[in-house]
């Protein structure tokens, strides 16, 4: 069984029913320019290992599928794949659709800044469509979400098992890090957001976290 990852072009579609659409319409299509580069790129990186260490779980990727290109890997593979796929479709101006989770990971509007997500891993870059999509839907087991812009610079929240969603922000050192609670999730992803900005939310009550 594989895990399945499918590029296609960064604004193409913004719902899960404009991604359907878009990917039907493009079956049968020749293969793109870009797509077939980013295809012969990861058939050459997995043709270079050992069969039993093949991030791929077909022989090869592409064919006649217009501006899209599937990439089923193993399940063991699938945040390598992730990773190597952001490295060589969002230079290209490509998104990430991820059916299994019916996520729309689009580059548009993003900002390069290292994401953690406690369900489905680590992420290159941050949008407000996604911070506002990925904190509404934290959930158990790992229900947190954490946005770093360097050394001892980073946001995170933890959604508590009652909704309430703590939050705390480091900025360089120990001694400058903040935290408070808040109950809405749209709230939670505009201080992300914000943050990743370079904005604080004044607003709020933080207060000092001692450690």
């Amino acid at each position: 069984m594989s895990y399945d990852h499918i590029l296609l072009p960064s604004g193409a579609a913004g719902t899960i029913d404009e991604v359907d659409a878009y990917l039907a319409a493009q079956e049968g299509l020749p293969e793109s320019e870009a797509i077939a580069e980013i295809a012969a790129e990861l058939n050459a990186r997995n043709g270079a290992l050992p069969v039993d260490d093949s991030f791929l779980s077909v022989e090869a990727v592409g064919g006649p599928a217009g501006d899209t290109l599937y990439v089923p890997s193993p399940y063991d593979a699938i945040g390598f794949v992730r990773a190597l796929l952001f490295e060589l479709a969002t230079p290209r101006g490509y998104a990430v659709y991820d059916p299994q989770l019916a996520w729309l990971i689009d580059p548009a509007g993003h900002l390069p800044i290292a994401v953690t997500h406690g369900g489905a891993g680590e992420f290159p870059y941050l949008t407000e469509e996604l911070a506002y999509r990925w904190v509404a839907g934290l959930s158990a087991p790992n229900p947190y979400l954490i946005v770093e812009r360097g050394e001892q610079r980073y946001i995170q929240t933890y959604r508590d098992p009652n909704g309430t969603y703590t939050v705390e922000y480091r900025d360089g050192s120990p001694d400058r890090h903040f935290g408070t609670t808040i109950d809405d999730p749209a709230r939670v992803a505009a201080v992300i957001w914000d943050w990743a900005n370079e904005k604080i939310d004044t607003g709020l009550d933080w207060s000092r976290v001692e450690f």
